[in-house]
């Protein structure tokens, strides 16, 4: 049957039938926002590039885990910006790290659930996610044996999970090894296992000052144009022993997801990253678009395209709506 005996439209007539028709639903639950924390201050500070963001000392666990849990949201992923930097990035897997006493801190002033994002990107004064040869390349078998170290560390730290973002090869592998062996067989991981080498990085870097200070990401994170290997990047991370899949960036990669959620069974995150918010904010801020109306599309894209978490720094946001 066709028009005229079919119209779809009866079922678009008013808020109410489309709310009980809607197919696509986001809960705060699914919800995780990124937090920073600085060892090199003692106030909240917040960056131009990534408007109403804030960058947290090492102390006010207390105030800001209330804050973000009255907003509905009850997850969040930490990033660390260390006092000092190394060849090694050293303070990424120090016991005493900004990271690890960042969750430390989250953990005894809340029930949150504290994710702890794990590379060393934020820690080496050249900018890379792990230590460099000679030639300026990165090293992959000697930098996931520190991965191992920094999983064990956040994990001691009380660290619900622990999410790679390095993009080196069989980095779940090693971390999996080293929490096992170090006693923390249930902590799980979530691993960043499609992270492109996107120009949405941006603002992120401004905020954890981790720019590459020579050459780019390119050796280790992947090329904006390829599927495929983004599904053998997945299958890779599973075999290893992912407990949690995600795809990075988000909004421009919804292809991404959706092949992921048809293919994989295991959770799958996607992160809608610092330069996709700044857009969001800058354009909004110029009058051009409305931003909670936008905020909730893109979110709910993400999650239409089949992604069961979402993190995102409109969390609170979004949360507070739902």
């Amino acid at each position: 049957m066709m028009y005229p005996e079919v119209r779809l439209r009866r079922l678009r007539q008013n808020q109410r039938m489309r709310n009980l028709v809607c197919e696509t639903r986001l809960h705060p639950d699914e919800l995780v926002l990124p937090v920073f924390f600085d060892a090199n201050i003692d106030a909240v500070k917040t960056t131009d590039s990534m408007p109403g963001i804030p960058t947290h000392p090492l102390s006010g666990y207390d105030a800001m885990a209330s804050k973000i849990q009255e907003s509905g949201v009850n997850s969040v992923l930490v990033f660390g910006v260390p006092s000092h930097k190394d060849p090694a990035g050293t303070g990424a897997y120090e016991r005493d790290g900004v990271a690890q006493k960042a969750i430390a801190g989250l953990k005894e002033n809340s029930d949150m659930l504290v994710i702890a994002d794990l590379c060393l990107c934020e820690y080496t004064d050249h900018g890379h996610c792990g230590v460099l040869d000679q030639c300026g390349c990165v090293r992959n078998d000697e930098t996931i044996e520190l991965y191992g170290r920094t999983a064990v560390s956040q994990a001691e730290a009380g660290a619900d999970i622990i999410a790679p973002s390095g993009m080196m090869d069989g980095q779940v592998a090693a971390i999996r090894m080293a929490l096992d062996d170090a006693g923390f067989k249930n902590v799980p991981i979530m691993a960043y296992s499609a992270k492109y080498q996107s120009a949405f990085y941006g603002p992120f870097r401004d905020i954890a000052g981790s720019a590459p200070g020579k050459g780019d990401r390119a050796g280790y994170q992947m090329a904006w144009a390829n599927r495929k290997e983004a599904m053998r990047e997945i299958e890779f991370d599973i075999a290893e022993g992912a407990d949690m899949i995600m795809v990075k960036p988000a909004g421009p990669y919804l292809d991404i997801i959706r092949e992921a959620a048809d293919r994989y069974d295991l959770p799958l995150a996607a992160y809608q990253v610092s330069g996709e918010f700044a857009m969001i904010k800058a354009a909004a801020a110029n009058g051009w678009i409305d931003e909670e109306r936008i905020m909730k599309e893109s979110l709910i894209a993400i999650k239409r395209a089949g992604a069961d978490i979402i993190i995102t720094y409109y969390a609170e946001d979004m949360a507070r709506l739902l």
